[in-house]
């Protein structure tokens, strides 16, 4: 299993641009399933769960070809059902959380699908309720074998609804909504996420001949069509690489440009980072992220702590809160950080405490910080990275800290940044792949 090791104390410099958005990725990938002809899609980032989904979908009969570095044309018009009933798919499907997202369009148009409990990340619970609910109500019929540990999904034809989500779950409105594109009749989706990949999503949807409106709200109605056709479609900028980069730049003293950033798609993460004292200033559609020796929380307007916290879209992405959590050790002031999504995802702070970070975790979903400013002084550590979000919270503070660190199974980071280890040293910073 590689290990990064990294030399501390380096400052970056230039300019780094982001790969595609990982979320996005997963989603569009999986929709290329509901139509026969060619779909291309560009800005494919090269990480570890979307070249597995790829080959996934090579191992199921789709036509795949990489026409560019990042770009892919795929056509699923000879699918193999037979190859979901074997190991192989068992083994590979289940390995990989995204995998869940082709029960959609699969049972759309085939009339079947089956996948087993999907993998990802450890950062606990993480529910199908709201994917399978949904397709159920559209018309499908699920079993679950426990001896195999696999989801069997069958319909006749799918027949849209009203449907109110329970959560405002992403995977769990793409699964229902490449559904909804092919059943009989309207489907109303209520509470239904709204993040931009989402949005995407919804576009690459009506490009292929699908007509979903209210895009961009949590209310989207579905009229379904009998037949989709192909289209080219071009990936966002990750917007947890942006929010990676900035707090990388903020915690080393950097002054970097972050290229190409899709800013109107970014929400309020670049104001949360401005919460914490980060400057950061839009030029054109670039970040600039100037030298900073410190930065300083503000606190809410009677005084009391600042409280950041993630929330469904157009609230702040819990996938960054990692990244607010160390960058907020070496700010002046503190910070109550609230995970309410997932209660294991903070369990990575007692790696950073020690390393000499002032960090109290209240309970599985808060912690509170208690930045130190200049007075910071990381020791180097050796690490486990436990899941993506946090891999990269640990390298940040690796980068920060006097000496030298190793963090392992660094399989976790390749899923979601495409040749970090690279590009970082390309400007400047000094990280070995063991």
């Amino acid at each position: 299993m590689a290990s990064f090791q990294i030399e501390g104390g380096y400052k970056l410099s230039g300019s780094i641009t982001p790969q595609g958005a990982k979320n996005e990725a997963l989603q569009v990938i999986c929709a290329v399933l509901l139509t026969s002809e060619k779909i291309t899609i560009s800005n494919v980032p090269n990480i570890l769960d979307v070249n597995n989904l790829i080959g996934l979908l090579a191992d199921m009969g789709v036509k795949v070809q990489q026409l560019d570095t990042n770009t892919y044309s795929f056509q699923a018009d000879n699918i193999n059902l037979d190859y979901f009933q074997t190991a192989d798919f068992y083994k590979k499907s289940s390995s990989l959380r995204g995998s869940v997202m082709i029960v959609g369009p699969l049972v759309a148009r085939f009339g079947q699908a089956m996948i087993p409990k999907p993998g990802g990340d450890k950062i606990g619970r993480r529910r199908l309720d709201t994917h399978f609910v949904g397709i159920q109500k559209l018309g499908a019929d699920f079993s679950y074998d426990p001896d195999e540990k696999r989801y069997v999904v069958k319909a006749q034809r799918l027949t849209g609804c009203y449907l109110l989500l329970d959560e405002a779950s992403v995977t769990g409105t793409a699964n229902i909504l490449m559904a909804a594109v092919l059943a009989k009749g309207k489907t109303t989706i209520y509470n239904a996420a709204c993040e931009p990949y989402l949005q995407q999503l919804c576009r690459m949807l009506n490009a292929m001949g699908a007509n979903i409106t209210g895009v961009g709200s949590n209310l989207l109605h579905i009229e379904g069509v009998e037949v989709l056709g192909g289209c080219e479609h071009r990936i966002l900028p990750d917007m947890i690489e942006v929010g990676s980069f900035i707090g990388m730049a903020a915690m080393t003293g950097s002054e970097i440009t972050i290229k190409d950033v899709a800013y109107a798609e970014l929400g309020i993460i670049p104001d949360s980072f401005r919460r914490l004292g980060i400057k950061l200033e839009l030029k054109g559609d670039d970040i600039f992220i100037p030298k900073q020796n410190n930065y300083r929380i503000e606190s809410f307007i009677d005084g009391s702590i600042m409280t950041i916290a993630d929330a469904p879209w157009p609230g702040l992405t819990p996938d960054l809160l990692s990244v607010f959590l160390v960058v907020a050790a070496k700010a002046n002031g503190s910070v109550l950080i609230h995970q309410k999504m997932f209660e294991s995802r903070l369990f990575f702070v007692d790696k950073l405490i020690d390393m000499g970070a002032q960090i109290i975790l209240c309970d599985p979903h808060r912690a509170t910080v208690i930045g130190q400013g200049e007075n910071l002084h990381l020791r180097a550590s050796t690490m486990s990275s436990p899941d993506i979000r946090a891999g990269i919270a640990l390298l940040i503070a690796a980068m920060c800290a006097e000496g030298t660190s190793t963090i392992h199974n660094i399989d976790q980071i390749d899923r979601g940044y495409e040749d970090i280890d690279g590009r970082l040293n390309a400007m400047g910073a000094r990280i070995k792949r063991l």
